[in-house]
C-alpha cells in the first residue's frame, strides 16, 4: 500500500508525469540499451521497440499502476500485475535486473522533468516503483518455483506442418530425451532463435494441443513488414528456416489465460492466428466429453487465411453441445457468415464465461458487444501478444 505522504504527491504530480511519459520511456529505452545493448539484441523484441509500441505499453502500465494505487488504495492490480508477471517468466527475467531498470527509469524521469523532480517527488515515485516491482518478483518468483524448466530448453522439431500460405504448425520434442512437462490450455511458451546477425531474439506463441500431449505443439504466422513496421524477425526466420530435425530453445508454459473448469456456459471466440489457444481449448474440452454449452466464434479474412480450421470445426462438432460461428471478410458463401464478428447473430446464454483472443480492434468489439448482452466484466477472459496496450489501459478500471 502506498504511504499517505507518496500518494498526495503521486497524485498531484501524475497529470504531470502521465504528460510526459513518452518522452521519459523513450529516454529510458535509450540509456538502458546504451548502457546494456545485450537487452535489445538478446531479450527485448526489436520489432515493439523499433514501432515504438513497446515504449507505449511500458508507459501505460506505469501510469496506471499509479492511478490504481491513488484511486485504490485498498487493492493491489492483480490483473496487470500476474498478466505482466506470466510474460517476464517466460523470458526469463530475474530479481537483479530490476535495480538496473530502476536506475535508467529515474534518471529519464529527472531528464524530462528537471526541477520539478524534487526529493519529495522522486521518493514517491520510487515507492510505486518498487511496490511494483516487488509484486512482479514475488508472483514471478512463486511462477519459476512452480515450473519444472526454469531456462530455455532445447527442444528439436520433429514434424511442422503448413497450414496455411502464412502460417506453420511446429511440433516439438525434448532434445535430451526428457520428459514432457504439464501445462494449462491456453498457455503459451517462448521460443529463442539465433538470427543471421548472432541476436537472440524471444517471441511468445500458444500451444495448439491439449494437456497431455506427447509433444510441444505451436503454430506461427508469418508477419509482413510495411512502410510503418518492421517483418516480424522471428516469425520470417522460423518460416524460412525450421524443418523437422532443427532445434530451438523453449520456456516453460507460462499464460494466466487458461481453461477452467466449470459448468457455466463457455464462448471462445478469436481473431486471426488468436484462434491457437482456442483450438488447445476446444480439443480439452471434447476429450474431457465437456457436455455444457460451449459457443465458438472466429473471424478471418477468409476460409483460406483460416488458420486450423480443420482442428477448429471438428473439435467443436465432438462436443455434446457445441455450435461453431465463422465469419469471413471474403469468400464467405458456404463456409461462414459474410462480414465482421457480430454477436447479434450468436446466442449468448446466461451466465456466459467468455475467452478472447485476437487483434486489440476485435476484443474490444467483441468484449463491448459481451457486455451489452449482459455478461459480467470478470467472466470477459482475454490474451494480448506483443505489447499489452489495452491492459495497461484497462487494468485499474
Amino acid at each position: 500500500m502506498l504511504s499517505e505522504q507518496s500518494a498526495a504527491t503521486v497524485r498531484a504530480t501524475l497529470p504531470a508525469v502521465g504528460a510526459a511519459i513518452g518522452d521519459i520511456t523513450e529516454r529510458f529505452y535509450a540509456r538502458l540499451f546504451a548502457a546494456h545493448p545485450e537487452l535489445l539484441r538478446d531479450l527485448f523484441n526489436r520489432g515493439n521497440q523499433a514501432a515504438g509500441t513497446q515504449k507505449q505499453a511500458l508507459a501505460g502500465s506505469i501510469a496506471a499502476f499509479a492511478t490504481h494505487l491513488v484511486d485504490h488504495p485498498e487493492r493491489r492490480p492483480d490483473l496487470m500485475l500476474r498478466r505482466i508477471a506470466h510474460k517476464h517468466a517466460s523470458l526469463g527475467i530475474r530479481p537483479e535486473q530490476y535495480p538496473v531498470v530502476h536506475e535508467h527509469l529515474f534518471a529519464a524521469i529527472a531528464e524530462v522533468l528537471g526541477e520539478a523532480v524534487t526529493e519529495e517527488v522522486a521518493a514517491a515515485w520510487t515507492e510505486v516503483y518498487w511496490l511494483m516491482a516487488n509484486a512482479l518478483i514475488d508472483i514471478e518468483r512463486t511462477l519459476y518455483a512452480r515450473s519444472e524448466e526454469s531456462a530455455l530448453r532445447e527442444w528439436t522439431v520433429v514434424e511442422r506442418i503448413d497450414e496455411t500460405a502464412d502460417v506453420a504448425t511446429f511440433r516439438l520434442r525434448p532434445a535430451d530425451g526428457g520428459p514432457v512437462p504439464p501445462y494449462r490450455a491456453g498457455q503459451y511458451v517462448s521460443v529463442g532463435v539465433r538470427l543471421a546477425d548472432g541476436a537472440r531474439q524471444i517471441r511468445q506463441y500458444s500451444l495448439t494441443a491439449a494437456p497431455g500431449s506427447p509433444v510441444r505443439q505451436f503454430a506461427v504466422k508469418r508477419v509482413p513488414g510495411d512502410a510503418a513496421t518492421p517483418e516480424g524477425e522471428v516469425s520470417n526466420h522460423l518460416h524460412a528456416h525450421v524443418r523437422a530435425g532443427d532445434v530451438l530453445e523453449l520456456s516453460a508454459p507460462y499464460g494466466d489465460l487458461v481453461l477452467e473448469d466449470t459448468d457455466a456456459p463457455l464462448l471462445l471466440a478469436s481473431a486471426g492466428i488468436g484462434v491457437t489457444p482456442m483450438i488447445a481449448m476446444l480439443e480439452q474440452l471434447s476429450l474431457e466429453e465437456h457436455t455444457g454449452r460451449v459457443t465458438v466464434v472466429h473471424a478471418d479474412r477468409s476460409p483460406a487465411a483460416h488458420a486450423l480450421r480443420g482442428d477448429h470445426t471438428a473439435y467443436a462438432a465432438k462436443l455434446a453441445d457445441g455450435e461453431a460461428v465463422f465469419f469471413y471478410e471474403e469468400d464467405a458463401e458456404g463456409a461462414g457468415r459474410p462480414g465482421l464478428v457480430d454477436l447479434d447473430a450468436v446466442e449468448v446464454a446466461p451466465g456466459t464465461v467468455a475467452y478472447l483472443c485476437g487483434p486489440l480492434p476485435f476484443m474490444r468489439v467483441v468484449r463491448e458487444q459481451l457486455l451489452a448482452r449482459g455478461v459480467a466484466p470478470a467472466d470477459i477472459h482475454y490474451e494480448v501478444f506483443g505489447p499489452d496496450l489495452w491492459l495497461a489501459k484497462d487494468a485499474a478500471a
